[in-house]
């Protein structure tokens, strides 16, 4: 596991040289977009992969890009790319390399067990164009039957240019289709509805702009909401699913985190550690519990927060995410 962002430096430094006459490393690469479904989306808009070349067996370049606005990883504070975009970005990672070069069919399942992120706040601030990222993929961990991908840990560093934005840590096992039929087959019988509680937090309460983009109901217990979602969002439901997506709950546990800091329109959630342990049924209500995880809060700067999902008495995940207030002097575009 990458432990420092220096540590990452210096990885991805090596590897940049490596391959740098790549395809993968080619500014050309950035005319299109991978193919959508190799990264499990929908739409091509929120495909953010552009291209891939393989080193090694453990390892791989990719390219990928930003772009300085959207419809639902909105900037902070008007300067600062969403780390959120960072928790999509390394999710996309797993499936294309998984389709692209271990020969996992399309229609195979993916489920998420850890995702974890870390960034440099000052390296997020959004430029005069697209971000353009340089990441470095390897894989400690590949679990296989015969020839079959059945399981994959992989690492991630993000850089632009010379400099590293982010690392990244996910965990996953793939399902063929008929053992997933098996396994979810009343799940799969159910169409996915809507879950929205009555009067949900006001947008500016957890860093959002739109009641749309809020996933969490009011509540009067503090510290405690239930989820809210509506199957209709084009980016947190961009395809049709028997179970809630992680995604979904990595951002009830941003936002959750955004109300305990106290100023959610003016902090990054620079880092998050999350694990999954069930799946996040629809139908069913889903609490989400938050609470402070410092141990010392004599640095204000920066604050964590301990964040669980409990639908029918289970716990869904777990996260722990932290928080950092944006530098005000920063211009934004």
């Amino acid at each position: 596991m990458i432990t420092t962002l220096e540590a990452a430096d210096r990885i991805t430094t090596s590897a940049h040289t490596e391959c740098c006459a790549c395809p993968a490393q080619s500014d050309d690469q950035l005319t299109t977009t991978v193919p959508r479904a190799l990264v499990h989306r929908a739409a091509v808009a929120e495909v953010f992969l552009t291209g891939m070349c393989r080193p090694a067996e453990d390892r791989f370049h990719i390219r990928a890009q930003w772009p300085r606005g959207h419809s639902f990883f909105t900037p902070i504070a008007g300067t600062h790319y969403d780390p959120m975009l960072i928790a999509e970005t390394i999710r996309q990672v797993g499936s294309y390399v998984a389709h692209e070069t271990f020969g996992v069919p399309l229609g195979h399942q993916f489920l998420l067990w850890s995702l974890e992120y870390s960034t440099v706040p000052e390296h997020l601030v959004i430029g005069s164009a697209p971000a353009s990222l340089d990441l470095t993929v390897t894989c400690p961990e590949i679990q296989r039957r015969g020839s079959r991908l059945t399981g994959l840990v992989y690492e991630v560093v993000v850089r632009q240019e010379d400099r590293v934005v982010a690392t990244g840590r996910v965990g996953y096992t793939v399902t063929s289709p008929a053992v997933y039929q098996r396994l979810r087959a009343e799940q799969l019988a159910n169409r996915p509805v809507s879950a929205l509680p009555p009067a949900p937090l006001a947008p500016p309460q957890v860093g959002r702009l739109s009641p749309f983009d809020v996933v969490l109901a009011g509540s009067s217990r503090p510290g405690v909401w239930e989820l809210r979602y509506d199957t209709r969002h084009p980016v947190l439901f961009d395809h049709a699913s028997d179970h809630l997506p992680g995604m979904v709950l990595l951002e009830a546990a941003r936002q959750a985190a955004l109300v305990l800091s106290g100023e959610p329109e003016a902090v990054l959630p620079v880092s998050v550690t999350s694990t999954y342990q069930r799946y996040a049924e629809f139908g069913s209500p889903l609490m989400i519990h938050a609470e402070p995880a410092d141990s010392d809060l004599s640095d204000s700067a920066r604050r964590s927060f301990k964040v669980t999902g409990i639908q029918d008495g289970e716990q869904v995940f777990e996260a722990v995410v932290s928080t950092e207030r944006v530098d005000s002097g920063l211009q934004g575009f």
